[in-house]
């Protein structure tokens, strides 16, 4: 009996592990697909120097 108390609760986290890493491969997540590199021009951004903090980002 003493066995059981100790194997059931190994097991059952090993099951909660195996079903996470089956739903990690079967649902991957939607924004693991949209990272793509940013689009900087080299020459822009050796001219630009960062803002000062607090002043707010300029309108596009």
């Amino acid at each position: 009996m003493a066995m059981l108390a100790v194997l059931i609760p190994l097991l059952m986290l090993g099951a909660v592990l195996v079903l996470g890493r089956y739903e990690e491969l079967l649902l991957p997540q939607e924004d693991a697909g949209r990272r793509e590199p940013a689009d900087v021009n080299p020459a822009a951004a050796a001219t630009s120097s960062p803002a000062p903090a607090g002043t707010p980002a300029p309108l596009p």
